[in-house]
């Protein structure tokens, strides 16, 4: 099959919905060789942060000296985003040999995200990656990435999101998110709330796996020179994050920390190779930053603990007017995602994402209307795009947010970069 032929038939697995459960995966990567068994892997989850945490820790990775996989969803512009060694995308002449040999030993049933998590898996055996860091895509114990036995595991913040699977409390979520923790091997943990924090703390116990907690066993701030960093065994001061946002700092952290809790397994590193590995990390549309004219910013803040994170963020970005493009999709507190943004609101283009279950782009300028802000009916993402840009002057600023699909897509029309359009 062609890349494209092979892309429309992973992506029609969808019908297959989402599995939560270990048995499908578990009996493809059998029928594959079991590729997980010769990986070293650290397990990454959480409700945001994750992939800018996970590339920050891969970053710290590769410029240590260590070949690197990373996994992780959805993708933002195109599938091969997916699956990265050393941060370099896969091939797609790679992703259509492994799909079909994944396909050709799945069982019945196989969801998409069983197959491409088979797919990365085997992918970073065959390449012989010194470690593979895999993002959970959704959950966390149920979770097809947690098939693989990990040497460490990090919780990036847990917030509500995915409720109708995970949980309606953030404890809930928690005790889904916990059950990467693998016993006897250490834990990082984000900043979290007390209640997820109390739940990762009894699970850690339970299972005697170390765990080191943000704020307490390591901690960041910025400082005049940039980020600094106070860990367990390392100080560093000074940092410069590759990727942009004041709420990077407990990303940047975290990653950090994982990094030092690695060399007890036998990784090592400089301070350079730390310093360094968080100045050239890069992870597209959160807080990102384009010059223009006009001045754009993307991030894919997708739930209301994210929107105030990057409310927060905005603060220090100097403008005129900001002009809001957003587009949300429908399973999403809508109103929660809006509740920190619209205040800092001048203008809002409401857009319709590309994908199903996007919140028409009228119903959403009308939400945003009774909620005392001035909102137009973008119409689809790239139209509502140009809107923004038409009506932007040189010292407005444009936020694109409200959805990873949106921003995405945005970013596409931008950069005139083929848009993949795909949730899951």
């Amino acid at each position: 099959m062609t890349y494209e032929e092979t892309l429309a038939h992973i992506y029609g697995l969808r019908r297959f919905g989402i599995k939560p459960g270990l048995g499908r995966v578990a009996a493809l990567l059998e029928r594959l060789g079991s590729p997980h068994e010769r990986l070293r892997v650290v397990h990454m989850a959480g409700t945001n942060g994750k992939g800018s945490t996970a590339a920050f820790l891969s970053s710290i990775l590769t410029t240590g000296g260590y070949r690197t996989g990373l996994f992780t969803s959805p993708h933002l512009t195109r599938f091969t985003e997916r699956i990265r060694i050393d941060g370099a995308e896969i091939a797609e002449s790679a992703v259509s040999r492994l799909a079909g040999q994944v396909m050709a030993a799945a069982p019945d049933g196989a969801t998409f995200f069983e197959i491409v998590t088979a797919m990365a898996l085997l992918h970073f055996a065959e390449e012989q990656v010194d470690i593979a860091i895999l993002e959970a895509g959704m959950g966390g114990g149920s979770d097809a990435t947690s098939v693989a036995s990990g040497i460490l595991s990090v919780i990036t913040p847990v917030a509500l999101d995915h409720c109708e699977w995970l949980g309606d409390s953030p404890a809930e979520i928690a005790r889904e998110k916990a059950g990467i923790i693998r016993a006897g091997r250490p834990v990082v943990l984000a900043d979290q709330p007390m209640e997820v924090l109390d739940v990762i703390k009894d699970r850690s116990k339970a299972l005697n796996s170390p765990l080191a907690c943000f704020g307490s066993d390591f901690s960041a701030s910025w400082g005049t020179d940039g980020l600094d960093y106070h860990g367990m065994g390392r100080a560093l001061t000074g940092l410069t994050p590759g990727i942009g946002g004041r709420y990077q700092a407990v990303n940047a952290a975290t990653a950090l920390a994982a990094a030092e809790l690695l060399t007890s397994v036998g990784y090592s590193f400089a301070d350079e190779a730390l310093r360094a590995g968080i100045s050239q990390a890069r992870w597209p549309g959160r807080m990102e930053y384009f010059a223009g004219p006009p001045r754009i910013i993307f991030d894919g803040a997708h739930n209301p603990a994210g929107a105030l994170a990057l409310a927060e963020s905005l603060a220090g970005v100097p403008r005129r007017r900001l002009i809001v493009v957003v587009g949300v999709m429908g399973d999403k507190d809508v109103a929660g995602i809006l509740g920190p943004l619209l205040p800092l609101t001048d203008k809002v283009v409401a857009v319709t994402p590309a994908v199903e279950r996007g919140v028409s782009s009228a119903e959403l300028a009308a939400l945003c209307r009774r909620l005392g802000v001035s909102a137009a009916d973008g119409g689809r993402v790239p139209e509502g795009l140009a809107m923004a840009c038409g009506m932007a002057a040189a010292d407005d600023l444009i936020l694109v947010c409200g959805s990873l699909f949106t921003v995405g897509e945005a970013r596409s029309a931008l950069l005139a970069q083929r848009f993949e359009p795909f949730r899951g």
